[in-house]
Parts: C-alpha cells; sequence; structure tokens
C-alpha cells in the first residue's frame, strides 16, 4: 500500500485564494452501479491488456446511472485519470474498442431523442431561435426564488462534475480548426481559463463557490453521489470533443451553451444573494454574466459563422450539436425538479464521506 494524505475541506476562504494540490487529485473509482460500471471497474483494476466483451446494458444508454458511470469513468483516463488505474489504460486498444462500443449505443439514443435534419440554412439564427423558444422546466429560476439552502448545495455538487473541469473537452476543438473559427475558439477559452491568471480561471471560482457553500471542493469527489443524468452532460461534451468526426457537434454544443448561459448564472447568483451567502461565493456566476454576454456572440458570429464559411456542409450537425445540448440540460433539470418536487434529494443515496484519505497516486 502506497502512502497516504490525510486531508479534510478546503480552505478556499476568499476571492483570491485557488485551490491547492489535493484540490486536483484524481477521481478514485466509485462504487459499481450495474454490470456495465462493473465491468469497467474490474478492467481498469487489472494490469493493461487484454478485456472481455462490454456487456449489456440494463439502463439507458445515455442517461442511465449505470451506463453514464461507465463512459464517465472511461473519459476520465483522458482528464486527470483516475487513482490507482494504469495511465496505459488510456490507449489500449481492446479499451478502446469497448468503449467505441458504449459510444454507439450512446449515439444511437441520441439520434433516436433527437433526429438530425438533413439540410439547415440560417443556423445562427436558428440557434438563436432554439434559445429563445427553449419551454425547459427551468431550474435556475426555480432556484432564484424557490430553492432553499440545501437544494441549493445540490445543484452545485451535480454542477461540479462539469464546473471542475470546465471548458477543458471544448479545447479538444482547437488543432482541429483554423483561422476565424480557431481564433473565437482560443479567445472564449482564454476567457475560461482566467486569461492566464490563476485566481481567474472559472474552475478555481468554482471550487471557491463549493468551499464558502460548505463543500468539497475535490475534483471528482461527489462522484459515487452523481446520478447518471448529470453524468450524462459531462459525457456529451467528451463524446464530442474526443472525436474529430463530430466537430461540428462540438462547436454547436459549445455555441448553445454559451448563448444560453448568461439568464441562468444570473439567476444562480441571485438565488445564492437572496439566501445570504457569503458575496465571494457568487463570483463564480456574476463572471459569467459578465463574460458569456461576450462569448454568446463570439460563438455565433466567429465560431459557429466562421466554421459555416469554411465548410458550409457542417450546418446540420452544427444545429444538432446544440440541440442535443439543450435536450440533455431539460432531462438534467427535469431530474432534478421532480425529485424535489416529491420531496427527495435529487442525488444518489452513496454518501461521499466527509473527510477521507486519498493516495498518494491520485494526486497530479
Amino acid at each position: 500500500m502506497g502512502n497516504r494524505v490525510s486531508v479534510s475541506l478546503s480552505s478556499l476562504q476568499s476571492y483570491g485564494d485557488v485551490p491547492s494540490v489535493i484540490d486536483h487529485c484524481r477521481a478514485t473509482l466509485p462504487p459499481a452501479r450495474g454490470p456495465v460500471s462493473e465491468w469497467v471497474s474490474s478492467t481498469l483494476s487489472r494490469p493493461p491488456g487484454r478485456c472481455f466483451a462490454v456487456p449489456e446494458a440494463e439502463d439507458d444508454p445515455f442517461l442511465g446511472d449505470d451506463s453514464a458511470l461507465a463512459l464517465y469513468l472511461l473519459y476520465e483516463l483522458h482528464y486527470r485519470g483516475i487513482a490507482g488505474v494504469d495511465d496505459e489504460w488510456e490507449w489500449a486498444p481492446q479499451l478502446l474498442a469497448a468503449r467505441a462500443e458504449i459510444e454507439r449505443r450512446v449515439l444511437d439514443r441520441l439520434r433516436d431523442a433527437v433526429p438530425q435534419q438533413d439540410e439547415v440554412d440560417d443556423v445562427v439564427g436558428k440557434l438563436q431561435a432554439l434559445i429563445d423558444d427553449d419551454q425547459g422546466p427551468g431550474l435556475s429560476r426555480f432556484c432564484e426564488h424557490d430553492a432553499t439552502w440545501e437544494q441549493m448545495r445540490e445543484v452545485c455538487m451535480h454542477r461540479s462534475a462539469w464546473q471542475l473541469k470546465e471548458a477543458d473537452p471544448h479545447t479538444w476543438a482547437l488543432p482541429r480548426l483554423g483561422g476565424r473559427p480557431k481564433a473565437a475558439l482560443a479567445e472564449i477559452q482564454r476567457g475560461e481559463y482566467g486569461n492566464g491568471v490563476e485566481r481567474d480561471v472559472h474552475q478555481h471560482l468554482y471550487a471557491l463557490t463549493l468551499a464558502l457553500m460548505g463543500l468539497d471542493t475535490r475534483y471528482g469527489f461527489y462522484l459515487p453521489q452523481l446520478p447518471g443524468v448529470t453524468l450524462a452532460t459531462v459525457n456529451l461534451a467528451s463524446l464530442f470533443g474526443l472525436h474529430r468526426s463530430w466537430l461540428p457537434a462540438m462547436v454547436g454544443h459549445l455555441a448553445a451553451f454559451e448563448m444560453s448561459s448568461v439568464a441562468p448564472m444570473a439567476a444562480y447568483s441571485a438565488a445564492l444573494r437572496r439566501l445570504e451567502a457569503p458575496q465571494d461565493a457568487c463570483h463564480f456566476f456574476d463572471v459569467h454574466v459578465v463574460a458569456d454576454a461576450h462569448h454568446e456572440r463570439v460563438a455565433a458570429e466567429d465560431l459557429v459563422g466562421g466554421l459555416i464559411g469554411q465548410q458550409p456542409a457542417s450546418a446540420p450537425m452544427i444545429l444538432w450539436g446544440a440541440e442535443v445540448l439543450m435536450w440533455s440540460e431539460r432531462e438534467f433539470a427535469t431530474h432534478v425538479l421532480t425529485a424535489w418536487r416529491d420531496g427527495q434529494s435529487s442525488l444518489l443515496r452513496a454518501a461521499a464521506p466527509e473527510h477521507m484519505e486519498i493516495p498518494e497516486a491520485a494526486l497530479v
């Protein structure tokens, strides 16, 4: 057994503080939730090499608790890795082949839920109409006016899977773009990464929000409690980001993300102020209100418009990527609000410990 480091909640207290080495630790393998995640866990616990065929899913291949966790863990090999898992698994041919089978199931599910159009004109206009006409359940609006402190903590725990790796999946698109869309994406990503200032990296600002709400700031800490519908929102970006063939869908995903962000971010900030949270807990959301008001124009006009100018045939996939994002976010919001309406937590029952020992292998 390797040495272990005993840690507790983050010491982040105010804007300007930055996460510690412990906050950047690797995720650890969570308990399996079914045959697919059990297959992933047992495979990654062995030395790299051959692996058995991936079993059939018993749940929704995209939104299900078992299937979404399995794919999330496989994708995590391309981010920071997983504590105790040999890094050679990242590019092991048999594991990649098995992951491709899981991805095929996911794509079949997505195409069934959101059919892709054969031809699309005026993509920017249709993207704006998609955002303006969204009739989703309004999670951010509910939080603004009605959510309790514990419910806001739940939302922040859900979003930790995305916000602590915010922008990273979209960055994979940079080397695949050229000219105007590449410059547009670089401008957006520079803002997401704090314009080169460590304290202002959006991932770090979110960690501060977590800390000031009494939550754990460690990367991957709440993974055991996050349902499939939450992990699916992250898996979608990873799927598009990792595959060059899905580059237009990634562009549409990011554009819709930026174009639909300002109002929800303002609502979450207002919710925290209503609940008398510390001012610095709101900073993450306030920064996005300002930044995304600019980013939405860059994403629509220069990123999407630039790619359409270079590759007109990419239009249907760009719009589809945006539509799938909006659909997955509606599924997530519906899950959370339905659980709250029924007087239940929207998180899984598996509890993350308040204090835990982290193996040195988890540190990056």
